[in-house]
């Protein structure tokens, strides 16, 4: 008897059959996206070989060879030099692809620059591929890229934690797309010990220098927000999540000053002394931000925050150039902090 044939209409036997349609569709674009990599390795390198070829891409050789052979399928005419051992494309031939304008080739090498700086999965070897040479037909293109990188740098985000956190963004992603439980070891400076967790993902975001995962633990009925920095371990489950099919960022954290929200709403009123008026007004800092500026040169801003735990270390970061007008809680909190940063350089004030 022959082999067993799937008939039309019939599901595919095996792992395919099994396999989630989201998760599915997460592994084709990622082939896809190393095959096209592929081809540009192939374009920009003249001659390079197989452990080359995985090195790059981080894959075994032999689905380097996989991968070659789709690419010969499309009509990518790549040869094989055995006495060299390493792959070759004709000599000025170049796959059909849309040119990049000035912009589009400023906003590549920006994108790089800030995927890099924030941690990013994959976000050095964007850089790398930026340096990568073109064809010669692309020359123009090429030169403004390496011009545009050579004078383009992020600096200064002061994220500590930035370089440990690709592989976890990775995995994060992962899990969103595919629609699947996290589980993972979480140490926050605020709990004592380590908390194992079981996670089902809704989002990830970057807020004020940091990557935040917004998930629901296993047993509760409430999301919570975690440090993606703060997980000593993570990794997915296989396990189907449970995630509202509509989730609103925005209204999860209302008007948080950052991440984490307040019971309460407060309606704050800060004013700036003439000298930090302009300074602090190139930034806007929150999104219920209002501004009001007074004939003697000094400015008001006005924020409505849920939870003032916050923005507190924001007005003290103004020390000396800022009263705070309202609430009379956050005018309170700000006179302790700097009670206690005297006594703790010997300077102690009376209390009235």
């Amino acid at each position: 008897m022959g082999k067993n044939r799937t008939k039309p209409g019939m599901m595919p036997q095996g792992n395919a059959a099994r396999r989630p349609e989201p998760e599915r569709r997460l592994r084709q674009a990622d082939r896809f996206a190393r095959i096209l990599k592929l081809l540009e390795l192939l374009q920009g390198y003249p001659r390079c070989n197989r452990p080359f070829l995985a090195r790059e891409l981080e894959i075994t050789v032999r689905t380097v060879q996989r991968d070659l052979e789709v690419l010969r399928l499309a009509g990518v005419p790549w040869d094989f030099d055995r006495a060299e051992g390493c792959y070759l494309l004709p000599d000025g031939w170049q796959f059909p692809g849309t040119g990049l304008t000035g912009f589009e080739a400023l906003g590549r090498v920006t994108s790089a620059a800030l995927a890099g700086a924030m941690g990013l999965p994959d976000g050095k070897a964007r850089q790398t591929h930026v340096r990568r040479p073109e064809n010669p037909s692309r020359r123009p293109a090429r030169e403004l890229l390496e011009d545009t990188r050579r004078v383009t740098a992020v600096l200064g985000m002061k994220l500590a934690d930035h370089g440990q956190c690709g592989p976890a963004i990775r995995t994060i992603q992962e899990a969103l797309l595919g629609g699947r439980c996290l589980e993972g070891t979480y140490a926050s400076p605020y709990q004592s010990g380590e908390k194992r967790l079981v996670l089902h993902p809704y989002r990830l975001c970057f807020v004020k220098q940091a990557w935040y995962l917004i998930a629901r633990p296993e047993g509760s009925d409430r999301p919570t927000t975690y440090r993606v920095a703060r997980f000593r371990a993570i990794s997915g489950t296989g396990a189907p999540a449970s995630v509202p099919e509509v989730f609103d960022l925005r209204a999860y954290f209302g008007d948080a000053w950052a991440v984490y929200r307040g019971e309460r709403g407060y309606e704050v009123e800060v004013r700036f002394v003439p000298e930090a008026a302009a300074l602090v007004t190139e930034t806007n800092w929150h999104h219920t931000q209002r501004e009001r500026r007074h004939e003697d040169g000094s400015l008001t801003l006005e924020f409505r925050v849920d939870g003032l735990e916050e923005i507190v270390w924001w007005v003290l970061g103004w020390t000396g150039r800022v009263e705070v007008v309202q609430p009379p809680e956050l005018r309170a909190m700000v006179v302790e902090r700097l009670r206690s940063a005297l006594a703790m350089n010997g300077i102690g004030l009376p209390r009235s």
